[in-house]
C-alpha cells in the first residue's frame, strides 16, 4: 500500500510518486546522462507507449521550446511536463550564476528567467543545476554563495509568481564545489527569503556525496521537490549497484509525491534505457 500524507484538515491521502524520463535537445551535451535525444515527437511517443507519466526536457535555450508544439505533443500522448532543465545555459553559453563577472551573472539570471517563463507556460518548474557554477578563479566560496543566494531568491520569487517552484540541484564534487549534498542544499534554501525553492535529489550525485542515501532523504524531508533516477554508474536503474528499495521507502516516509524522473545514460540504447527505467519505477516507486 502507498504511504499517506496528512492534510491540514487531518484527512490522509495516498502518496504517489509519478514517473518521468529525460529528453535532451542540446547538441553540445551529446553523450550526457539523458535517455532520449533530439527527436521530441518520437521520444514522447515512446514514453507514452512504455507508460511514463511525464517527460523532462533539457533545451539549449527558451527559444528552442515551441510551447504550442510541446503542449500538442503532451496532450496527444497524455503526458505531463515534469520539469525543464536550464543546464543549456552552461553547456551552450558557458553562463553561471556565480561567475566573477557581473555581466555574465546577469546574463545567466536572464537565461534562467526565460526558461522559468517557458516552463511555466507548460505548467512545469525549471531546474538550476550546472548553472550554479564553481568558486575559485576570481571568486571565493562566500562570494559564490552570496551570488547564488541572491539569484535563487530572485528567480524563486519569479517562479512563484507563475505558480511553480524553482528546483535547485546539488551536484557531485566533480561538477561543482558550491553545493554537493542535500543538507548543504537545505542550508542554502533556509537562507532564502523566498520559500519557493525546492531541492532535486539526484541519486547519481547522491551516490558520490552522501554516506547514506535514505538517511539523507529523511534528513531534508519536505525540501525535496524532484528526484532524478539513475544507478550508481549513471546507467538506468538496475544497471549498477544501487539498492533502490530503501531509497523508495525513505521517499514514502517523507510523503514525497512528485516525479521520479530518469536522468541517466541511454545505455545500452535509449529505448532499452527507458524500458529498464519504467520497470524499476514500477518495482520500487509506483506503489
Amino acid at each position: 500500500m502507498p504511504a499517506t500524507k496528512t492534510l491540514a484538515a487531518g484527512i490522509a491521502r495516498p502518496t504517489w510518486m509519478r514517473s518521468g524520463v529525460t529528453i535532451s535537445l542540446v547538441e553540445q551535451a551529446r553523450g550526457g546522462p539523458f535517455v532520449f535525444w533530439h527527436d521530441l515527437a518520437s521520444a514522447c511517443a515512446t514514453a507514452a507507449r512504455l507508460g511514463f507519466d511525464a517527460v523532462e526536457i533539457f533545451p539549449p535555450s527558451a527559444d528552442a521550446i515551441d510551447v504550442d508544439r510541446v503542449r500538442l505533443l503532451l496532450d496527444r500522448h497524455n503526458l505531463k511536463l515534469a520539469a525543464v532543465g536550464t543546464g543549456g545555459g552552461w553547456a551552450v553559453h558557458k553562463l553561471t550564476l556565480t561567475n566573477p563577472d557581473p555581466a555574465v551573472r546577469s546574463n545567466a539570471r536572464q537565461f534562467v528567467r526565460s526558461m522559468i517563463d517557458a516552463a511555466g507556460r507548460l505548467g512545469a518548474p525549471a531546474i538550476v543545476g550546472s548553472m550554479q557554477g564553481r568558486w575559485g578563479d576570481g571568486v571565493d566560496r562566500q562570494a559564490a554563495l552570496g551570488y547564488l543566494t541572491d539569484a535563487l531568491n530572485e528567480l524563486g520569487a519569479h517562479s512563484g509568481d507563475l505558480g511553480m517552484p524553482l528546483l535547485f540541484e546539488p551536484l557531485n564534487r566533480y561538477e561543482t564545489n558550491v553545493v554537493n549534498t542535500l543538507v548543504d542544499g537545505v542550508s542554502l534554501l533556509r537562507s532564502l527569503p523566498a520559500a519557493n525553492v525546492k531541492l532535486v535529489a539526484d541519486l547519481f550525485h547522491m551516490n558520490i556525496e552522501e554516506a547514506d542515501l535514505p538517511a539523507a532523504i529523511r534528513a531534508v524531508g519536505e525540501f525535496i521537490g524532484h528526484v532524478h533516477l539513475a544507478d550508481s554508474n549513471r546507467r538506468p536503474a538496475g544497471g549498477g549497484h544501487s539498492d533502490f528499495a530503501p531509497i523508495a521507502r525513505a521517499l514514502r516516509d517523507i510523503g514525497y509525491d512528485h516525479y521520479v524522473s530518469a536522468e541517466c545514460l541511454p545505455w545500452p540504447d535509449p529505448d532499452a534505457a527507458a524500458a529498464n527505467t519504467i520497470e524499476a519505477y514500477r518495482q520500487y516507486f509506483s506503489s
